[in-house]
């Protein structure tokens, strides 16, 4: 099958094919997927190598463990735990270090906005370096709440399911992180 054929699939048809050992429909959604992951452990640590190794950790383990996925469609939710999962047992092992130190010149920054004139992207690649600062100066569990919601954008159902945890904690700690963020942010929002 030719390997653009491959692109132009959902991601529930991928998912089914990775299960039956298509190797090129799993190319494809570690395609789709990895920068995500990134993006969310980025927000999570400022530690760019553990970043990038507990990126490929999430990768290794959605490419060894898709056949254990029962529903197709709950692909992304199931992503969501692996990342989770793997920031918690990265939590325990970094547990020592309760200080986080924040080097805004060592953060990632996302793609200038198409189209911004230059000063625009000078601007919004400052608050970008200033959110994500407030982002990972939240305790870790309010964090992962927080980027669950905002970036993946997933019910509070799922968020509790994912994090183990009841529907009242999940909307309590969200509300905490926003009020932090907002707080954090107030003078440049």
């Amino acid at each position: 099958m030719a390997k653009s054929t491959y692109k132009k699939r959902d991601t529930n048809t991928l998912v089914i094919q990775a299960q039956k050992g298509d190797i090129k429909a799993l190319e494809e959604l570690i395609k789709r997927v990895q920068k995500n992951i990134f993006t969310m452990f980025s927000y999570l640590t400022d530690k760019r190598q553990d970043i990038a190794d507990l990126t490929q950790e999430a990768l290794v383990k959605m490419a060894k463990g898709i056949g254990e996925l029962k529903e197709p469609k709950n692909f992304k939710s199931w992503l969501n735990q692996i990342v989770t999962n793997i920031f918690y047992d990265y939590i325990k092992k970094h547990a020592k270090e309760n200080n986080v130190e924040i080097d805004n010149d060592k953060l990632m920054t996302i793609k200038d906005k198409i189209g911004c004139e230059p000063g625009e992207r000078c601007l919004f690649s400052e608050m970008e370096k200033l959110i994500r600062a407030a982002v990972i100066s939240l305790p870790d569990n309010l964090r992962i709440v927080i980027l669950l919601r905002e970036y993946e954008g997933l019910s509070y159902e799922d968020i509790s399911r994912i994090t183990n945890t009841t529907l009242g904690t999940v909307k309590s700690r969200i509300s905490r992180a926003r009020l932090r963020l907002q707080e954090e942010l107030k003078e440049f929002i």
